[in-house]
């Protein structure tokens, strides 16, 4: 039943807007999904429920003479989602908005004002909830460095010691809220990040759903299914319902009115740990999911909890090698053996530790003090005649015979040629021929060569710019044609960019990226693309073609330094 609630908004969510408003294209988009919102959920209420206008907000906009609005992350049904910053305390946050008429506008104020005194760490806080001058504002953390779930997964499934982590996290926090009334009904990878190796926080407790006017007949089980549907995720990076969620995979075998059993987490995915997979199986609502264990289903996240506590110890994974702290080792020389950090070996017989042919003892008492006198002074005499004859051969212009000049600058073949360094870019400017443009005044910090800085696009619901557009990009003029090699891009997560070069003859930049040719491509966070041979040409492009997906949910390119290399 959960199941039922999760897909609704997902499918609402996935047909909503992808940037603010001021981007007709997207705008449009939102309207569709605020439609398609209303149907869904009037559908589950049995009653049509109108939707409210989504209140303009902007960029600059200030809420309750502190919080000052930045980014907006969502637009939803008559809501928006914003990163903002509180000015008072000079940090970041996140804020709900939406009209005080909104019929949802009172459960979320009651939700919000619920879930901030619960004050469990393990979720992330709500700061604030007010009514004012017409609209209900949620104010809550906003945590920079943290990774959601879905995000960690696209690198691979989690390794059994942090998917158990994660379980118990989820399912004790789930536990303690339910017992204050509170519940989520928006579990998924998107809600859960990832703070630190197996460290989970939670976002979203109750006034997400209350913000979607989700409800369901059993929401304790729908909790502790989404908890299962987590842990299946974590083990085996396939989301356990066929349509899938946030990127990962689906699952055949369970969907609504589907009588074929759920592949278990083992039959996914080979060297799965097999007491996860069994609770992951319990926790779901299926009714082949304990055929194998023939144990009752877990119905709650406190007996999910209790079934996590009593597994084994699981170990976490061995450091790599090259994961290992180094330490510096002492060495020992003997008798032409370089022995690292041990007791001297004898030649030919390695980890023998004195046997034949090792040195013997050094010599003690009287003999061995006039040996060593005797031994310095042969030493003191050899340095000196020979300091003598270097200063005669100076004096008289020689070079001794075993002496060899040191080769000059243009001798010999080994002599390696200084690698080419980075052209200068005169300015860069955006291209974005089927839109009316991102963010044009932040194009040129991308050559500013501070990796803090950056230009970005704005929000999509979809890494092909939510199939509003084909790309976008920024076009590097070099002030003249000269002759390009390659192309150094630094982005935020894994972003599709495209090399395309202008004619030689061109001396204005083209409108469209079709009139570039494109040279190279590649998909990720630190790129060098190149072409077969070098190119002449005054106006670079990159050219961006997916998005990644961000903490937010949303999909966006952020680029923090190009650099052309000649």
């Amino acid at each position: 039943m959960a199941r039922n609630g999760e897909a609704e908004a997902t499918v609402a969510e996935r047909s909503t807007a992808t940037s603010p408003p001021q981007d007709p294209a997207s705008t449009e988009q939102a309207s569709d999904g605020q439609r398609a919102e209303g149907k869904t959920e009037g559908t589950a209420q049995e009653r049509p429920q109108p939707t409210p206008e989504p209140v303009e907000l902007h960029s600059g906009h200030r809420l309750a003479g502190r919080y000052r609005l930045e980014e907006c992350i969502t637009r939803l049904d008559g809501f928006s989602s914003w990163r903002a910053v509180d000015e008072k305390l000079r940090r970041a946050v996140g804020v709900h908005v939406l009209p005080a008429s909104h019929e949802r506008a009172a459960t979320v104020l009651s939700a919000a004002r619920a879930t901030a005194l619960l004050g469990d760490p393990r979720f992330v806080q709500v700061l604030d909830a007010v009514e004012e001058k017409g609209l209900v504002h949620v104010i809550h953390e906003w945590l920079p460095d943290a990774t959601p779930l879905h995000t960690v997964l696209h690198a691979g499934p989690l390794d059994p010691h942090e998917a158990q982590a994660l379980a118990g996290q989820v399912a004790q926090a789930m536990a303690a809220a339910h017992r204050e009334n509170l519940v989520h009904l928006r579990l998924n990878p998107a809600t859960v990040l990832r703070t630190g190796p197996c460290q989970f926080r939670i976002r979203g407790l109750a006034v997400d759903a209350a913000l979607r006017g989700i409800e369901v007949e059993d929401p304790q089980r729908a909790d502790t299914e989404a908890i299962g549907a987590l842990l299946y995720a974590a083990l085996t990076q396939r989301w356990p319902y066929p349509e899938g969620v946030y990127g990962l995979s689906g699952v055949a075998g369970l969907s609504k009115g589907s009588r074929e059993p759920l592949l278990t987490p083992e039959q996914v995915r080979a060297g799965v740990h097999r007491g996860l997979s069994e609770l992951a199986m319990r926790a779901l609502v299926n009714d082949g999911a304990t055929a194998v264990s023939e144990k009752p289903a877990l119905t709650t996240p406190e007996e999910l909890s209790a079934a996590l506590a009593q597994l084994p110890r699981i170990r976490p994974p061995e450091p790599t090698p090259s994961a290992l702290p180094q330490f510096h080792q002492p060495t020992t020389y003997q008798r032409g053996t370089l022995v690292a950090g041990g007791p001297p070996t004898a030649p030919g017989r390695p980890g023998v530790a004195g046997a034949a042919g090792s040195a013997p003892p050094a010599l003690g008492g009287r003999w061995g003090t006039a040996l060593k006198v005797a031994v310095s002074a042969l030493l003191i005499a050899a340095l000196g005649l020979g300091s003598w004859q270097l200063a005669d051969a100076l004096l008289k212009g020689d070079t001794p015979a075993d002496a060899t000049p040191a080769p000059g600058p243009d001798e010999g073949d080994d002599v390696e040629e200084p690698p080419p360094g980075p052209l200068e870019v005169s300015s860069v400017t955006e291209l974005d021929p089927e839109g009316s443009g991102q963010n044009p005044e932040s194009a040129p910090l991308v050559i500013d060569g501070d990796p803090e800085s950056y230009w970005q696009t704005k929000n999509y619901y979809g890494p092909s710019f939510g199939n509003l557009k084909r790309g976008l990009g920024l076009i590097l003029d070099l002030g003249e044609a000269q002759e390009v090699r390659s192309l150094t891009v630094e982005a935020v997560g894994d972003t599709a960019v495209e090399f395309r070069a202008a004619p030689a003859d061109a001396t204005t930049p083209p409108s469209g990226a079709d009139d570039f040719v494109t040279l190279d491509s590649a998909t990720g966070s630190s790129l060098t693309l190149q072409g077969d041979e070098p190119v002449t040409t005054r106006f670079v492009l990159v050219w961006l073609t997916d998005l990644p997906l961000g903490n937010d949910g949303n999909y966006r390119g952020r680029i923090t330094d190009i650099s052309v290399n000649q």
